[in-house]
């Protein structure tokens, strides 16, 4: 899922290709990306995108007559910046938007289409559109430490939760835990000051390195191949591969379609967390320790 890093390359991009430009026509080519009806979507047409900004997770296109469309992509929602008129894809695809100078795809790589549109009109229904989380950046270490410990949580849960935290998912969840050197298991409410403050500094440094990674990386063309994994990250999407920091391999925690990555010798104290799947089958031999986890894989 693009987080704060990508999806502020996304504005970016749009601030380049889209902003001053008029609304010629859209194509919509999957209904159930639009979630709202009033107003309806056809009012955007022949509008100007006047400002783009971010909301946690969500793309917003300020359109003139206080109309705003609200984009989220979920998972698997991208988009891509081509010729003008340019076909919608038949497979995977929502729509295109339509500009005098190119055309925005709006695709979905996942066959269970998550990515949403809402249209709403004035400010007070913008504000609407917010999760409640804290914004990272543009807060305070007492609002931050305020809103983790509100409910005593993991880290982890704490730090992906949109209506605690903006903008920050399992990705970047992985790395910003690893270079605190936190269990993804810790609870909030458990940290010191001091911890506290730990966490708070490294959360922003890793999100606007990160963004400024992304910056580098696009220059002046619009973002392509935005994914929640990039090959420089440090821990996420690396299990088995050794930690850059100590060396040691990469545990991973599955639960449904997610994976939290975390290293035991930096994070757990050298204790193997349990997998939901893999303790299952095991149960008591379940090891509890790398030395006892690589004994296992040698058998």
């Amino acid at each position: 899922m693009p987080e704060l890093p990508e999806i502020t390359a996304y504005i970016e991009g749009l601030e380049r290709t889209i902003k001053g430009q008029r609304l010629e026509k859209i194509r919509l080519s999957s209904p159930s990306l639009v979630r709202t009806w009033d107003p309806p979507l056809s009012t955007a047409e022949g509008l100007r995108v006047q400002e783009l900004r971010r909301i946690g997770k969500r793309i917003v296109w300020e359109m003139e007559e206080d109309l705003f469309l609200v984009f989220h992509l979920m998972i698997t929602g991208r988009f891509k910046w081509t010729r003008a008129g340019a076909l919608v894809p038949k497979k995977r695809a929502h729509g295109a938007f339509d500009f005098p100078n190119g055309t925005l795809l709006l695709t979905e790589q996942s066959t269970k289409k998550r990515a949403s549109l809402h249209v709403v009109r004035g400010p007070e229904a913008l504000a609407e559109q917010r999760g409640g989380g804290l914004d990272v950046l543009g807060s305070s270490l007492r609002d931050f430490a305020t809103a983790l410990v509100r409910e005593n949580r993991t880290l982890k849960r704490a730090l992906t939760d949109p209506r605690i935290l903006s903008g920050i998912g399992n990705a970047h969840s992985d790395e910003v835990l690893l270079f605190a050197r936190f269990s993804p298991l810790q609870l909030t409410r458990n940290l010191s000051d001091e911890e506290m403050e730990r966490l708070f500094n490294i959360t922003r440094a890793s999100l606007l390195e990160w963004t400024d990674r992304l910056r580098a990386e696009f220059g002046e063309d619009f973002p392509t191949k935005i994914t929640a994994f990039h090959p420089a990250m440090a821990e996420h999407g690396k299990y088995g591969q050794p930690c850059p920091v100590c060396g040691s391999p990469i545990q991973r925690i599955k639960y449904a379609d997610r994976e939290t990555n975390y290293c035991a010798t930096c994070q757990t104290g050298g204790k193997v967390l349990a997998d939901r799947g893999m303790s299952r089958l095991l149960g008591d031999d379940w090891p509890r320790t790398l030395e006892e986890l690589e004994e296992l894989r040698s058998r």
